[in-house]
């Protein structure tokens, strides 16, 4: 069973390998963000010192919820404003990302705490747990759109078998509309 793993993951390795950048672009062109994601980082280096490049794959890991992803493109975009703006937005949801498990699986308190707040779900949801804005019920965390009265986001807490710690967030308007997944 495990030669068959291993000959699997290098099989997938050998194919990733092979990949060009042209693909990558194809892929986020027609919206396959988790493809983008998942093939851009085994050929990073044919792109990093290409800004529009680096925040393509950035963007697609961001949509595919592979936010531990996004430390890397922040440090590298530098060179223009719009480069600068990407890497300040990166780093924003990162560090959003790791307060909210520190403060969920820890107990941190972040309250009061003030981070710009972006267009990304998950900052919305960050902002409004700083701000003591939920309600908990059972095992969930509610929170109201501020803006949309009609539209809820609801956080559950998660341990997987390894135990990796991992936070579902779910946008609900009636029913669910998208769910996030981070670990």
């Amino acid at each position: 069973m495990r030669l068959l793993l291993l000959f699997a993951t290098l099989l997938t390795v050998t194919f990733a390998k092979n990949i060009s950048v042209q693909e990558l672009i194809k892929f986020y062109k027609n919206k396959e963000y988790k493809k983008v994601c998942s093939h851009g980082i085994t050929i990073f280096n044919k792109f990093k010192k290409d800004e529009a490049l680096v925040s393509m794959y950035a963007f697609a890991c961001l949509k595919s919820d592979y936010i531990d992803r996004l430390s890397v493109p922040a440090v590298i975009l530098k060179n223009s404003k719009e480069a600068r703006a990407n890497a300040a937005y990166l780093a924003i949801i990162v560090a959003q990302k790791k307060l909210f498990f520190h403060a969920l699986f820890d107990g941190m308190d972040i309250t009061g705490l003030v981070f710009p707040e972006i267009d990304h779900i998950l900052s919305k949801v960050f902002t409004l747990y700083t701000q003591n804005k939920y309600k908990k019920i059972n095992d969930k965390l509610i929170f109201n759109d501020p803006e949309e009265k009609d539209i809820k986001y609801e956080v559950i807490l998660k341990r997987d078998e390894k135990p990796v710690k991992i936070i579902l967030l779910k946008l609900k308007k009636d029913k669910i509309i998208e769910t996030h997944k981070y670990w």
